[in-house]
């Protein structure tokens, strides 16, 4: 946010503005009397403020009495040139007043709060800067009344008075930091207590705690008061905290059975499926490209890399680098998707050593986020009605998605068995509300094997995602599968569930794109298991891919998995899989044309005759294979090539056996290349 300096208009000969020197006398007298008004029916931005800027409402009040009795002067003949010079820099600082009230005004109660002081003085120098102005400002030459006169002379002495010290507001200002401090000693703040303060800072109910708790986070987010952030941070687990004790928990919107999960009403704004990091789920902060062209958040990958592993986690392979480069048109794209919807982006500088979070140094946030865990799951474990259920798990859900140590915090405090039969609940709401969490929540490692162990877990995600309430609670039910099968063994366990596989590919059939994608995913890291194959193959996973492998890049990568561990000629025998994969290898994304290669691969390789005679009966696949060759990924145009020696080898063996086929079908240009 700019300061309120950098806010006010600046004087320009070539603007037609009233600020501008070009501007008629009348103009100028216009601005200021509009402004002055302005200023005097300015409401404080905030109570403990109330004392300062009611001074500045007064004085505006005097200058409006004078600069109407000018206007009258005015309109009749020109301002002397000394007036009217000094004219135009009183309304400068006018506008300056005017940006500090503003400015005031967007920020979040809490840091005005911590800045109180700086406010203060920034409000008396503009005072002191209006009172030496009104001094000098040639009251004899504009032919005022006496009683005018007397209004300017009144409001330049009462500019230079010094404001008492506010006690009350250093007095609030010093309860809040003590309470910080507190719970940094793993105190429980006294409900009473914090209900005074906030009462104090005007921040009273479910409502003005939320936007208080958004506001404070994108200020941090924005990184405006450096020398603030730990306060605001604490104060932001503080909040959460003390909306869930104060104002039990807010009610969330109500949640049409109807509507699906491209619905905003209905749903808090999620970022769009390519904007999160595949590992996390999470919108990603500081996009970067793995050495497999694949993109992650860089503190997920970083923490994978950090367990030991040198794969990719979304294709499986086996990374010759564990190199990282930032992708910078990714990031400029998720900027302006957060600066349109009001999220907050963080994240450093590419190329700049990463700061550790702020967050995790924070005892006082820590020691918050860890009381809130607690009293939301005792809260939920007393509750006994469906209403109240839906409260507390609203906040559940928002807590876990606000960093790992809450995750940790609620799934060490219970509350994963209590959401689990709440999957089954006949309350659309309060079903989104618990799948999401539990998603949220299986972020953490912890909190899978909790989930995985939980009684019924398994089946209420799948009964979910085969007749839940809305899209939205399918799709996370398929997201929170595909979290839980990351870890190895879990994969094989839901892979032996047949239910498991028999609803996700459900959802790749009928759901809608966001839905499909996250069912996708889940087939993708189900099939990484060899065991788990010919499940998927039964169930008709080949055939569900093959149906959406013109919408999702994913589907091209679930088929050359399962090509990979056995299930090649299941897909050779599906008729057009091999021309499907072929068009995907010519027109689709970079890494879906990567994909199709590679299964097509497979195919001839494993299924033999019965591939390679598909492959080379389409028309044009040559070219398809040169051009992949020429603008592919380095993978892709292995793969590519590989193909196409696989094709000509097929050809040359049939030539050999009967004469009269043709020699290749493959183009000389790829065959050299290859």
């Amino acid at each position: 946010m700019a300061s309120a300096r950098n806010a006010a208009p600046e004087p320009s000969s070539s603007s037609s503005s009233p600020y501008s020197s070009s501007a008629s006398d009348v103009e100028i007298l216009r601005s200021l009397r509009c402004l002055a008004r302005d200023l005097a029916a300015a409401d404080p931005p905030a109570p403990f403020l109330r004392a300062v800027f009611a001074s500045v409402s007064r004085r505006a009040r005097l200058l409006v009495a004078v600069f109407d009795d000018l206007l009258l002067l005015g309109a009749s003949a020109a301002l002397p040139r000394s007036a009217s010079l000094c004219l135009r820099e009183v309304l400068l600082v006018l506008q300056r007043f005017k940006a500090v009230v503003a400015d005031c005004s967007a920020r979040s109660r809490m840091r005005l709060l911590l800045q109180s002081d700086e406010v203060a003085a920034r409000v008396r120098e503009l005072q002191h800067d209006l009172a030496t102005l009104l001094d000098i400002l040639p009251v004899g030459e504009l032919g005022l009344a006496d009683d005018v006169a007397d209004l300017l002379t009144l409001a330049s002495r009462q500019c230079r008075r010094r404001a008492p010290e506010a006690a009350a507001e250093q007095e609030l200002k010093a309860s809040v930091l003590a309470l910080i401090q507190e719970v940094e000693r793993e105190i429980v703040p006294e409900r009473e207590r914090l209900e005074a303060i906030l009462e104090e800072v005007a921040i009273n109910d479910p409502a003005s705690c939320s936007q208080e708790i958004e506001i404070l986070e994108r200020e941090i987010g924005d990184r405006l008061a450096e020398r603030w952030t730990s306060a605001m941070i604490a104060l932001v687990g503080l909040l959460r905290y003390a909306k869930c004790v104060l104002f039990s928990a807010a009610t969330p919107r109500p949640l049409d059975s109807k509507v699906d999960a491209d619905d905003d009403d209905a749903e808090p704004l999620a970022p769009p499926p390519d904007f999160r990091c595949p590992i996390s789920l999470d919108l990603m902060r500081d996009p970067v490209v793995s050495a497999s062209g694949q993109t992650y958040d860089r503190e997920s990958i970083t923490r994978w890399f950090g367990a030991g592993k040198s794969t990719c986690p979304k294709t499986g392979q086996v990374l010759t680098n564990l190199e990282l480069v930032p992708n910078k048109a990714l990031k400029n794209l998720i900027s302006r998707w957060c600066r349109e919807n009001g999220v907050a982006m963080e994240g450093s500088e590419p190329g700049k050593p990463e700061p550790a979070p702020p967050v995790a140094a924070n005892k006082a946030a820590v020691e918050a986020a860890r009381m809130t865990a607690s009293f939301l799951v005792k809260k939920l474990s007393a509750s006994f009605s469906p209403s109240s259920d839906n409260r507390v798990v609203h906040e559940i859900r928002l807590l876990a998605k606000s960093g790992s140590e809450s995750r940790a915090f609620i799934g060490e405090a219970g509350a994963v068995p209590l959401l689990v039969p709440l999957l089954n609940s006949e309350d659309a709401a309060l079903q989104v509300n618990a799948v999401t969490a539990l998603l949220n929540l299986s972020i953490l490692d912890a909190n899978k094997k909790r989930i995985m162990h939980a009684d019924g877990a398994v089946a209420a995600l799948c009964q979910v995602m085969g007749s839940g309430a809305t899209w939205r609670a399918k799709e996370n039910a398929a997201a929170t599968v595909l979290s839980l099968s990351a870890v190895h063994t879990y994969r094989r366990r839901l892979g032996r569930n047949p239910l498991v596989i028999e609803k996700v590919v459900l959802l790749v059939r009928t759901g809608p794109p966001s839905t499909k994608k996250d069912a996708l995913a889940a087939l993708l890291c189900l099939s990484a298991e060899r065991e788990n194959v010919g499940k998927l193959v039964s169930a008709g996973a080949a055939e569900a891919a093959l149906s959406a492998i013109s919408e999702e890049e994913t589907a091209a990568a679930v088929l050359a998995s399962l090509a990979k561990r056995g299930g090649a000629e299941a897909i050779v025998n599906i008729d057009g899989a091999v021309a499907k994969l072929v068009a995907e290898m010519r027109r689709g994304t970079e890494w879906s044309r990567e994909c199709a290669a590679a299964a097509l691969v497979l195919l001839c390789r494993r299924a033999g005759a019965a591939a390679a005679s598909q492959v080379l009966a389409i028309n044009g696949v040559e070219w398809a294979i040169w051009e992949l060759m020429g603008s592919g990924s380095e993978r892709a145009r292995r793969k590519a090539a590989s193909l196409g020696r696989t094709c000509r080898r097929w050809a040359a063996a049939n030539a050999a056996q009967n004469a009269e086929f043709p020699t290749s079908t493959v183009s000389p240009a790829t065959v050299a290349a290859s």
